[in-house]
């Protein structure tokens, strides 16, 4: 809600719940002084495609505390739409953050919730500056290791024939190290 009232004419885009959950995201967003109007919820699609192509449609994705986005965040960044997060203390709360950083656009991640929130509304204030990360991050698609899959498959193939040369000489497991290919 502090970013919607940091950010004129900004919306939040939600999944749509229950018709309860709804109406206690408007009470609560009227107890803060923003307009129900300013939540906007979709309906869940069918489609895969229509899915991806709805994401095209909006600025910024605010990753969720504690827990964050995983797939969600995966089919955003995919579509070429920037996730911003913050770094949580569990492996739930750091998925988002690795997605970023393997697609190359670490700046996205931010250690507290001031910075996130900082961040978010720098972004929706400067669209030169948010154009200029989703341009990144087109580049990126395909370079960085997140959604290259032939890079992919020769890092887990290393992976693979490291561990069948450790079991062929009969050695302790251990650590293995992949050293990283054909990234730009």
């Amino acid at each position: 809600m502090q970013i919607l009232k940091q950010v004129e004419g900004s919306v939040l885009w939600l999944t749509e719940g229950s018709v309860q959950a709804r109406q206690n995201l408007y009470d609560e967003a009227k107890k803060r002084g923003i307009s129900a109007d300013r939540l906007v919820f979709a309906k869940r699609m069918d489609s895969l495609s229509d899915h991806l192509a709805r994401y095209r449609l909006a600025d910024l994705f605010l990753d969720t505390f504690i827990f964050n986005a995983h797939t969600t965040a995966s089919d955003a960044l995919w579509a070429g739409l920037p996730v911003l997060t913050c770094l949580g203390n569990t492996f739930a709360g750091r998925v988002a953050a690795s997605l970023l950083n393997a697609v190359g656009l670490p700046e996205l991640v931010t250690h507290s919730h001031e910075e996130y929130q900082a961040l978010a509304v720098g972004l929706a204030t400067n669209p030169a500056k948010l154009a200029a990360i989703k341009q990144q991050l087109a580049q990126n698609q395909l370079t960085h290791p997140l959604f290259n899959t032939a890079l992919f498959t020769e890092h887990i193939e290393d992976a693979f024939s490291q561990m069948w040369k450790r079991h062929q000489v009969a050695l302790l497991p251990n650590h293995i190290y992949v050293k990283a290919k054909g990234q730009t």
